[in-house]
């Protein structure tokens, strides 16, 4: 005879079971150990601006489907966006990785390369971006303006009195289409200072339109690079996201929990734990 599987809610923690069933003495618990499918997007911080003209590199952009394992907690990660002349911080889901963003800068610097290279200062290159993640930053110009930050689809411009930083990636994971993952501006040594990168809303801060003028900073949660500024204060890049979806109600613990159509999406806008808690009990 078959066992007759009860399962327990994660959302009402109550048993589902057959109407007037009475729980027999030797009502045994068992984890099943399975799986559920997810599709996922990972998103780390933006890089900062420099003070010397380049815009931020964005965060890492990865995106996709992957199985976990039900009654297991994965730690999430959100990274941080850095400051001026810093590099932002990764954001980490089970195996999956994206490496913060380069800062603007000059190649030399380690803080440079990231998901997306930072651009480079007036007197250098930008940044290495990682392939799959993101793009390089542009080069800088002397006389004229740091290079754009790297962009999650495209890379960063060449300093050439207004260098734009790379365009972000859409995505629609949570049913509404929103861009991240765009390179910060250059700043400029003229009046024409670089605008913010990507397409969209990716956010990506504007560089400083004029020799001492200040960068902008980037959109919270898009992980896009901050605006160079040339003689001033290099705007911040933003923090990442991570966003988890799959079929069906809620089966899942952890982040901001919505409901897009026939899915359920858990949202994460800082650190948090996501777990499939779905546990089985049997009558033998």
């Amino acid at each position: 005879m078959s066992a007759i599987k009860f399962i327990k809610s994660s959302v009402s923690g109550k048993l589902i079971r057959p109407q007037g069933f009475a729980y027999p003495a030797g009502l045994s618990f068992g984890a099943p150990g399975g799986s559920i499918s997810v599709n996922y997007l990972v998103v780390a911080g933006g890089g900062g601006g420099s003070n010397g003209g380049g815009g931020g590199g964005a965060g890492g952009f990865l995106t996709g489907n992957t199985s976990i394992t039900t009654s297991t907690a994965y730690t999430i990660t959100v990274g941080s966006g850095g400051a001026q002349n810093a590099r932002g911080s990764n954001s980490i889901f089970s195996s999956i990785t994206s490496s913060g963003g380069g800062s603007g800068g000059v190649r030399a610097a380690a803080t440079v390369d990231g998901g997306s290279g930072g651009g480079g200062n007036s007197v250098g290159w930008g940044g290495y971006g990682i392939p799959g993640q993101g793009t390089d930053g542009g080069y800088g110009y002397n006389p004229g303006t740091g290079g754009g930050g790297g962009g999650s689809s495209s890379g960063g411009e060449n300093g050439n009195f207004a260098a734009a930083g790379g365009n972000g990636t859409a995505s629609s994971i949570t049913g509404t289409s929103v861009t991240y993952a765009g390179g910060g501006g250059g700043g400029s040594f003229y009046p024409s200072g670089g605008t913010g990168g990507g397409v969209g809303s990716a956010g990506g801060g504007n560089g400083g339109e004029y020799y001492g003028y200040n960068g902008t900073s980037a959109s919270v949660n898009r992980g896009s690079g901050g605006g160079g500024s040339a003689g001033a204060t290099a705007g911040s890049g933003s923090s990442g996201i991570v966003i988890i979806r799959y079929a069906g109600s809620q089966a899942a613990t952890g982040g901001t929990v919505t409901t897009q159509g026939t899915n359920t999406v858990h949202t994460f806008t800082g650190d948090g734990t996501f777990t499939a808690n779905t546990i089985a009990y049997f009558i033998n």
